[in-house]
């Protein structure tokens, strides 16, 4: 097996396949990817930096994390609808969600339509949202809001991503410890010392060997040998590569999902969990969330309805999937900003500030709207945007500690951050 070099995506082919295809004002190659017959899988080490702390304290909650990345700047507006706010649609005249196909859960929220098949776990109190959460500061550029927020250290000189902190600081050293599934170049969030497995699924990975029969052991004992004594970015691609190929071959079947890639990215994801392979945080992407134009009422067919549909039949499907073992797993959806509140004239909403946010699985307070409502009043926009209310930051901080068991989060993985908590999450 002769090792290969992975060519890295172009900025536009990289922003293309996050589902940014207008905004490629910066390049996704920062690093080399090495290859070793692993397929579609890019199995990275660097030295950027970033500090190691101790590991989290025996008999902390341990869930896996699970980030599903709704790129292209998703309509939070059209997803957790406030349906009570006077001004709503005075602002979307044709495309605010009418009250009467809302699943209402409060006075002023409801959800969209198409998200049907989660309201089994949002009554339950599964599912939850947080609604007026973003950045600190408005960034409307796809792809820097993307790097801003996987870094997620604001008026720091670090640039690791937060992802590789939070993996840095519970110790974790399985090869699958730090997993991104269904991604085509690596995201900033995992930007960083420690090796990570990154595939478009579990399917591409996997070491080639010869006609002659050698077993995969021969090779991980070649390698080793081949790389003794090199450096953690030379060395660290090989381990990784070999034991997670080896792992793979005994991993669970795959449980029943709709089509798509993110039902496929989840359903590994899912394998993972329910393998006990190490796995502490996985992202998965699900882009085409970019409606300047055509977002649709809330039917079948449009826009905005069908991705809405999309993502919640696969949501609905990795619960079903893991069972019991939901429990401890906590999934949050993150998109780089909102929408506008204002529609355009074309039917669609351009770039905005604050935005929804979806958190499911273990522990989680759901069947409510986390918060506070700032209001879609003149007065209480800015610049025409819902106000953030809620910094995304403490949401993640909240399931990081409560849940995942990462001590010292605002020292470690969100340097700067003041946390306040939301009453998200409970301990186990």
């Amino acid at each position: 097996m002769t090792p290969t070099r992975t060519p890295v995506p172009s900025p536009r082919q990289a922003a293309e396949r996050r589902g940014c295809p207008e905004d490629t004002s910066a390049g996704l190659s920062r690093r080399g990817l090495l290859r070793l017959g692993l397929g579609a899988a890019m199995v990275t080490a660097t030295t950027l930096g970033g500090a190691r702390v101790a590991m989290a304290a025996p008999g902390a909650p341990a869930d896996v994390l699970v980030v599903v990345s709704l790129r292209g700047g998703m309509d939070g507006l059209s997803l957790v609808v406030p349906s009570g706010d006077p001004d709503l649609l005075r602002w979307r005249p044709s495309i605010a969600v009418p009250g009467q196909q809302l699943h209402r859960v409060d006075e002023m929220f409801g959800l969209h339509p198409a998200m049907a098949p989660l309201l089994p776990l949002w009554d339950a109190g599964t599912l939850g949202a947080v609604h007026a959460c973003g950045m600190v500061a408005a960034n409307r550029s796809h792809f820097e809001a993307m790097e801003v927020m996987e870094e997620a250290a604001p008026d720091s000189s670090l640039r690791t991503g937060w992802i590789d902190r939070m993996v840095g600081v519970t110790g974790a050293d399985s090869p699958f410890a730090a997993t991104g599934l269904g991604l085509g170049a690596v995201p900033t969030s995992l930007r960083g010392p420690s090796p990570e497995l990154v595939a478009q699924s579990l399917a591409a990975v996997g070491v080639t060997v010869d006609p002659a029969g050698v077993p995969l052991s021969a090779w991980q004992e070649s390698l080793t040998m081949l790389h003794d004594g090199e450096r953690h970015e030379l060395s660290g691609p090989t381990h990784v590569g070999t034991a997670a190929a080896a792992r793979l071959q005994q991993l669970p079947a795959v449980g029943a999902y709709p089509s798509g890639r993110l039902a496929a990215s989840l359903a590994d994801v899912a394998r993972l969990v329910k393998a006990d392979v190490g796995l502490r945080v996985a992202t998965v992407d699900f882009g085409n969330w970019d409606m300047h134009s055509g977002l649709g009422t809330a039917e079948p067919g449009r826009w905005m309805y069908d991705q809405v549909a999309t993502l919640s039949a696969a949501l609905a499907a990795f619960a079903a999937d893991l069972g019991p073992q939901l429990s401890r797993v906590c999934l949050v959806t993150l998109s780089e900003f909102g929408r506008r509140v204002r529609q355009n004239d074309s039917g669609g909403v351009d770039h905005g500030y604050g935005n929804a946010v979806l958190v499911m699985g273990g522990g989680i307070r759901g069947g409510r709207v986390h918060g506070r409502w700032p209001g879609l009043s003149e007065a209480a926009l800015v610049a025409g945007d819902l106000a953030v209310t809620t910094d995304y930051r403490d949401v993640l901080a909240e399931l990081l500690s409560v849940r995942c068991g990462v001590p010292d989060v605002a020292g470690t993985v969100f340097p700067g951050l003041r946390p306040a908590p939301l009453g998200l999450a409970r301990s186990s």
